[in-house]
C-alpha cells in the first residue's frame, strides 16, 4: 500500500474513533500509530530508512522490528524528549494560579492602562500566562475579572472577552512550553529559543489582528453581561481582594520569564564546555529541562511562601493534568514516527515538486482541515507535524523549519465551531449563546490564523534562515 494510502486509512481511524466513537484522543492517535505500523512491509521500511541517511545495517534492523516494539520505542523516545517539560510547565501553571501570581499580573496590567485600555491589558495577560499555562485555564482565571470590569466600566464586554481569547490562544499554538509548539519544535528539529521567538513574533502579530476585530465586533454587535445579580456583586467582591495579599510582581513575573530568558540566552551565547565560569553555568540552566525546572521551583516557593498548605495539592494537579498531556503527545510522536517509517515525507515532497505546491500554505490548510474536523488544536498540530516532518527532516525546504512549525501552529487556529471543547468552555462561562458563540468566536479564529500565516510567511521570504 503506497504511503499516501496509509496516511488516509490512519487519518480517517483518528477522525472517526474521536468523532463518531468518542474515543480519547490518546487511543487514537495510539491505535493509528499502531494501524500504519502493521500496514508498512518490511521492504517499505528498509527503503525509507535508507532514504533518510540510515546505515544499511540499521535500516535492515528496523525492517525486521516487530510493529509493537517500533510503536513502543517511539513512543518511548517522544515522552522522555518532553515529558519533563510538560510536567514543569504544568507546575509553573498550577503555583502561578493557586498562588495568586497571575492574578497579580493581571491587576498590574490592569493598573497600568486603566480601564480605558483594559482590552489591551486582558490581551498581553492572556498572551504572556498562556505560555506555561494551559488556554482553558487562564480563561476560568480571567473571565471573573473580565466582567469584574465590564461592571466598572459599563460596557465592551465583547472587546475584554475577545481580547483574553486572542493573546491566550496564540501562545498556545505557538509558544513553547505548551504541548503543541514543544512537540513541533522536536519532531522538525527546531530549537526551543527558536520556537519561543518566533512564536511570540508571529502570535504577536496574529493577537493584534484579533485585537482590532474584537474592537470592531464590539462596536457592530455589542453583548450585554447576563449573570444573575447576586453573582455579579460576588464577582465585585472576589475583584476587590486587596493586592497587597498577592505575591509581589517581580517574582510573579519569574517564573513565566526566567526559564525563556536562560533557554534563550544559552541558545544566542553559544556557550562551551571550556568557558569562562558564568558560560558554564548558563550553559547547565540554559538547558531547557533544566530552565523549565528552575522555574517551577520559583513557582512553588511562591505558593510555599503564600499558602504552604496549598503546595502538596496544587503540585499533585498539575502532574495529574501533566500526564494526560504527556500520554497525547508522546501517542502522537508514535503516529508520526510510523508515519516517516512508510517514506511519506518524500511522497509529500514529490507531490509539492511535480505540483508546485508553496510549502507554508500547503501546511495551514492541512491542519485547518484536521482542527475543523477534529476539533483539538494541540492533535491538529500533532498529526501535521507528523505527516510533513520529512518536509523539514530532508532539509530543503529552502526557509528555517521553524516557519513549517509556524505555519502549522497557525493552522490549529481556524475554524472554531460546535466540536470544539474551547467552544463550549467559552459560551458557557461568558454566558454567550451558541449563535453567538459562532458569530463572534469562529470568524476571529479565521482572523488570527490566517494573519498569522500571512506574517509567517513574510518572515520566510525576509529571513528565510533566521534561527
Amino acid at each position: 500500500m503506497p504511503p499516501l494510502a496509509i496516511f488516509g486509512v490512519a487519518l480517517a481511524l483518528v477522525i472517526g474513533a474521536i468523532l463518531l466513537l468518542r474515543v480519547h484522543a490518546f487511543l487514537a492517535l495510539l491505535g493509528a500509530a499502531a494501524l500504519v505500523a502493521i500496514l508498512t512491509p518490511p521492504s517499505t521500511l528498509e527503503r525509507a530508512a535508507l532514504e533518510r541517511g540510515l546505515a544499511p545495517e540499521a535500516a535492515a534492523t528496523l525492517a525486521g522490528t516487530p510493529a509493537g516494539e517500533r510503536v513502543a520505542a517511539s513512543f518511548g523516545r517522544t515522552a522522555g524528549q518532553i515529558g519533563l517539560l510538560i510536567v514543569m510547565a504544568s507546575i509553573i501553571g498550577a503555583t502561578l494560579l493557586d498562588s495568586g501570581g497571575a492574578d497579580r499580573i493581571v491587576r498590574f496590567a490592569l493598573g497600568a492602562v486603566g480601564t480605558a485600555r483594559a482590552p489591551a491589558a486582558f490581551l498581553g495577560s492572556g498572551f504572556l500566562l498562556s505560555i506555561p499555562v494551559f488556554f482553558d485555564t487562564v480563561f476560568f482565571m480571567l473571565i471573573p475579572l473580565v466582567k469584574a470590569t465590564r461592571i466598572r466600566s459599563g460596557g465592551h464586554y465583547i472587546y475584554y472577552l475577545l481580547a483574553v481569547i486572542a493573546g491566550g490562544t496564540m501562545t498556545h499554538s505557538l509558544v513553547p512550553p505548551t504541548p503543541g509548539p514543544l512537540f513541533m519544535a522536536n519532531e522538525l528539529g527546531v530549537n526551543l529559543a527558536t520556537m519561543a521567538i518566533g512564536g511570540c513574533l508571529v502570535g504577536g502579530c496574529a493577537a493584534a489582528a484579533g485585537y482590532l476585530y474584537a474592537g470592531w465586533m464590539d462596536r457592530r454587535w455589542p453583548v450585554p453581561l447576563r449573570d444573575p445579580a447576586a453573582a455579579l456583586a460576588e464577582l465585585e467582591r472576589t475583584a476587590a481582594v486587596d493586592v497587597r495579599e498577592l505575591p509581589p510582581l517581580w517574582l510573579s513575573l519569574l517564573p513565566i520569564l526566567l526559564p525563556i530568558a536562560l533557554i534563550t540566552g544559552q541558545a544566542m551565547a553559544g556557550v562551551r564546555e571550556d568557558g569562562a565560569l558564568w558560560q558554564v553555568w548558563l550553559r547547565l540552566a540554559g538547558e531547557k529541562n533544566a530552565a523549565l525546572a528552575i522555574g517551577a521551583a520559583i513557582g512553588a516557593f511562591m505558593l510555599w511562601r503564600s499558602a504552604p498548605d496549598r503546595l502538596m495539592k496544587s503540585t499533585t494537579t498539575a502532574l495529574s493534568a501533566a500526564g494526560i498531556i504527556i500520554l497525547i503527545t508522546a501517542a502522537g510522536g508514535a503516529f508520526g514516527s510510523m508515519l516517516q517509517q512508510t517514506g511519506l515525507g518524500a511522497d509529500i515532497r514529490g507531490l509539492v515538486s511535480a505540483y508546485d505546491l508553496p510549502v507554508l500554505p500547503l501546511a495551514f490548510v492541512l491542519t485547518v482541515l484536521f482542527r475543523t474536523a477534529l476539533g483539538s488544536a494541540t492533535v491538529a498540530m500533532i498529526t501535521s507535524a507528523g505527516a510533513l516532518s520529512g518536509l523539514a527532516l530532508a532539509g530543503d525546504l529552502g526557509f528555517h523549519p521553524v516557519y513549517l512549525a509556524l505555519a502549522i501552529g497557525c493552522g490549529s487556529k481556524p475554524i472554531w465551531w460546535m466540536n470544539d471543547s474551547a467552544f463550549w468552555v467559552i459560551t458557557q462561562m461568558s454566558g454567550l449563546t451558541e449563535r453567538e458563540g459562532l458569530r463572534y468566536l469562529t470568524p476571529m479564529s479565521i482572523v488570527t490564523g490566517t494573519t498569522g500565516l500571512v506574517a509567517t510567511m513574510i518572515g520566510a521570504a525576509v529571513f528565510p534562515m533566521a534561527g
